[in-house]
């Protein structure tokens, strides 16, 4: 009854098995194996170009070394402050290119604009000023929202004329996918993005993320950069394997059509209980609701794990899954009801729900370490500052 993250799920035994198979006698290293080009070609067929492919084994290693790619160390990368490379990379993006810098560009709904991204863009030409280079989004956000496929167009049409290159970070890209109807080439570089971190892990992976170079240039120099960085596995086969058996008869849809659904219904069942809100729209597979405490309560003591995403505050972050059991959704939901109480008097809440709580009977003793950015946003809570509810960081 897990709900903190698509991380705590294991992985889909088609993609165990295909790691056993793989298994089975040697194979050539560093990506010089029949596997590898197997899993590169299912990716290529399935974006429907011929994409330079980069497998690795962290989402934060591939939005770092996509992005290295993409700027010179005193270029600029606009992104959301509170996307995944921003907030929850440690600078990696800035370490892997040499000193980029990270440009946030605000936006509702854990979206940057693109009337904001224009105004962002300044500088180019001159001295004193980081470079424009890169542009990154997240798609599905850290706020569980999708991009539309207008808004993407809108942004990659910025980029083109300002001669910037467009990354998308992709974690949750199958999920995306999935809610928008629409195919992967629709969601990516068909509308302009140069390059994917096409991620697995969240569904359904043990550790397997790739890197899809669609401006095909770009990638030239990304091998010497995997090389450096230490990413480059000398027994390739076992990332390579994952993304085969995840490729195959559309393990990446189905497993990412489930999680949508659980998530979808659990909105229905929360949404008819009076008083519970929803800080963000509920699109793929997270959601953000506020619950009365008693309710929180309630179910904490029924044994429900998710993320409280302000310190003694309602608001929740959820998380389903591919491997969300539809049982544990249906008794979420009873307990939720059991417990309902008055609605939400809509308050401010501290800067604090910028970082997460992990919270739950079984995992008390984790719940009183909280999660770095908790601690920071405690601290700037006891200094009293405030922001609104819609502020609220995703991670």
């Amino acid at each position: 009854m897990n709900f903190c993250s698509d991380n705590v799920a294991g992985a889909s035994p088609e993609i165990v098995q295909a790691l056993s198979d793989a298994n089975r006698g040697p194979a050539m290293p560093y990506g010089d194996d029949p596997l590898t080009e197997r899993a590169i070609g299912r990716l290529r067929e399935l974006f429907e170009t011929d994409a330079e492919v980069l497998f690795l084994a962290t989402g934060s290693s591939a939005n770092a070394l996509a992005l290295s790619v993409m700027t010179p160390p005193y270029g600029a990368i606009y992104c959301h402050p509170e996307s995944h490379v921003n907030a929850d990379e440690c600078g990696a993006p800035e370490f892997f290119s040499g000193g980029a810098k990270l440009v946030p560009v605000l936006g509702a709904n854990g979206k940057l604009t693109p009337d904001a991204l224009e105004m962002a863009i300044t500088g180019a030409g001159v001295v004193h000023h980081t470079q424009p280079a890169a542009v990154s989004v997240t798609q599905v956000t850290e706020a569980g929202t999708l991009y539309t496929l207008a808004e993407l167009r809108a942004i990659a049409d910025i980029c083109k004329r300002h001669g910037l290159k467009l990354h998308m970070d992709g974690a949750r890209f199958a999920n995306a996918v999935d809610a928008l109807g629409c195919s992967p080439a629709d969601a990516s570089h068909r509308l302009g993005v140069d390059a994917l971190t096409f991620g697995a892990t969240k569904n359904g992976a043990l550790c397997a993320e790739a890197v899809l170079f669609f401006d095909r240039e770009l990638a030239s120099e990304a091998g010497y950069r995997r090389k450096r960085a230490g990413h480059l596995f000398s027994k390739m086969r076992f990332l390579s394997a994952q993304f085969d058996a995840y490729l195959k008869d559309d393990l990446w849809r189905r497993n990412a059509q489930h999680a949508n659904g659980m998530a979808k219904r659990l909105a229905e069942g929360l949404g008819e209980i009076e008083g519970i809100l929803f800080e963000y729209p509920v699109e793929a597979n997270e959601l953000f609701p506020r619950l009365p405490l008693p309710m929180i309560d309630g179910l904490l003591e029924e044994g429900f794990l998710f993320y409280r995403w302000e310190p003694d505050g309602t608001l929740i972050r959820m998380v389903t899954a591919f491997d969300t059991d539809p049982a544990h959704v249906e008794a979420f939901l009873d307990v939720a009801h059991v417990r309902s109480v008055h609605p939400l008097s809509g308050r401010d809440v501290p800067v604090g729900a910028a970082g997460a709580l992990c919270a739950g009977a079984l995992l008390e003793p984790l719940a009183a370490q909280p999660h770095p950015r908790v601690r920071a946003g405690l601290h700037r809570g006891r200094r009293g500052v405030q922001a609104k509810a819609s502020e609220a960081w995703a991670v």
